[in-house]
C-alpha cells in the first residue's frame, strides 16, 4: 500500500473443467456453488517464496524484484496464462530504471463478452532494504504488502484457467512502482486506455494476510463509489464486505492502483483489504514476514471470493456499476 505518513508508530502511512462452477442460483440468490478448492499448501509456497529474504524486498527496479517478476512469469507459463501483450512484461515509462508490470490474459469464452475487460491485480513491488534494520534484520520483506495480494490474484489465475469459468476475457496484472507512487497502475492504465481498451470492472487486492476481528471478511475502498460491495456480498451470499470508517478517513480509494483506472476509465475500479489498522502492527517494517500471516485466513479468503470474480467476469450484463 502506498505509504500513509500519519498512522501509529509503524505506520507511516489433476485438470478441472468448467463443469466445476455450477450455478445453484435464483434471481433473489445467484450464489455460485464452486467445487475447486484453493491448496492452503500453494498458497502458502508461494507467500513464502514472494516474501524470502532472497527478493530483498522487492523493491522496483532492483534484482530482487526481478527475481520476483521471473516467479510469476514462470507461473503464468505454468498454468496456461497467456501474455496480453508481446511478453509478460510491461515496461513502465514512469520510472527512470528498468522496471515492469506483469501481465497475464486469459480470453473470454463468449464471442461477445470477451470484448470486455475484467482486471484483477495486486502489487508485488514493496520498499526494499531498511538502512537501520531491527536486531540485525534489514529486509522489508513485505509478505503482507502485497505479496498476500499477489497470491490471492495468482491462485484466481489458476482458478480461471482451468475451469474456464470467464466469459470476458480476464487481466491478471502485478503491478511495479506502487510503493513509489502507483507508477506501475499510472503507466499501464494511460497504456490501455490510448488503446480504446474496453474495462469493465477492476479488483485490486492489497493487504489480506491477517484477518479482521468484524463481522465482515473485507472491506473496499471507496465504498459508495460504486454498488460492486453490494455485488460481491450477493454473489458470495454471505456478509463478505464490510464499511471501514478509517478506509474513508485516511481516503485509501486514492492510494492504491485502482486510482489511476478510476481516474483513466471513469468505471468501478476499487481495493480490497483485510488490514484495518488494528490488526498488524509491521506495515513497512522489517517484520512484516511470512511467518507472521495466516496463511488458513488467505486460503480462506480466495475461496470466498471465486464466486464473485465468476460472476464479474461472467454475467450477461454489467452489474457493477458507479453510483458516484
Amino acid at each position: 500500500m502506498k505509504k500513509l505518513f500519519f498512522l501509529f508508530p509503524f505506520i507511516f502511512f489433476a485438470c478441472k473443467t468448467n463443469t466445476q462452477v455450477a450455478i445453484e442460483a435464483t434471481q433473489s440468490n445467484p450464489k455460485l456453488v464452486i467445487d475447486y478448492k484453493v491448496k492452503e499448501s500453494e498458497v502458502s509456497s508461494a507467500l513464502k517464496y514472494l516474501s524470502s529474504d532472497e527478493l530483498e524486498g522487492r523493491e522496483t527496479g532492483t534484482k530482487g524484484i526481478e527475481k520476483a517478476a521471473v516467479y510469476l512469469e514462470d507461473f503464468f507459463k505454468s498454468n496456461n496464462v497467456k501474455p496480453y501483450f508481446s511478453s509478460y512484461r510491461d515496461t513502465l515509462s514512469t520510472f527512470k530504471a528498468p522496471a515492469y508490470n506483469i501481465v497475464g490474459y486469459l480470453e473470454g469464452t463468449d464471442p461477445s463478452l470477451k470484448k470486455e475487460f475484467v482486471i484483477l491485480s495486486a502489487h508485488y513491488d514493496h520498499i526494499g532494504i531498511d538502512k537501520k534494520g531491527l536486531n540485525g534484520d534489514f529486509i522489508n520483506n513485505g509478505a503482507n504488502d502485497d505479496a498476500s495480494g499477489v497470491v490471492a490474484v495468482a491462485e484466481m489465475a489458476k482458478y480461471f484457467s482451468q475451469t474456464k469459468s470467464n466469459k470476458r476475457s480476464v487481466l491478471f496484472v502485478f503491478f511495479a512502482g506502487e510503493e513509489k507512487g502507483l507508477l506501475g497502475s499510472k503507466h499501464l492504465a494511460k497504456k490501455l486506455k490510448s488503446q480504446n481498451f474496453n474495462l469493465y470492472t477492476q479488483l485490486n487486492i492489497e493487504m489480506i494476510g491477517v484477518p479482521m476481528k468484524r463481522d465482515f471478511l473485507a472491506y473496499i475502498t471507496g465504498f459508495d463509489k460504486s454498488n460492486m460491495a453490494t455485488k460481491i456480498n450477493e454473489y458470495t451470499g454471505d456478509k463478505t464486505i464490510g464499511f471501514l470508517p478509517k478506509e474513508a478517513e485516511y481516503k485509501l480509494f486514492f492510494r492504491s492502483d485502482n486510482f489511476p483506472f478510476y481516474e483513466a476509465f471513469n468505471a468501478p475500479c476499487q481495493s480490497i483489504s483485510t488490514f484495518d489498522f488494528e490488526n498488524f502492527e509491521f506495515y513497512h517494517h522489517v517484520s512484516d514476514e511470512f511467518k507472521v500471516m495466516d496463511v488458513p485466513h488467505m486460503t480462506s479468503f480466495i475461496q470466498e471470493f471465486l464466486p464473485a470474480v465468476t460472476h464479474m467476469a461472467s454475467s450477461p450484463t454489467k452489474e457493477i456499476i458507479m453510483t458516484k
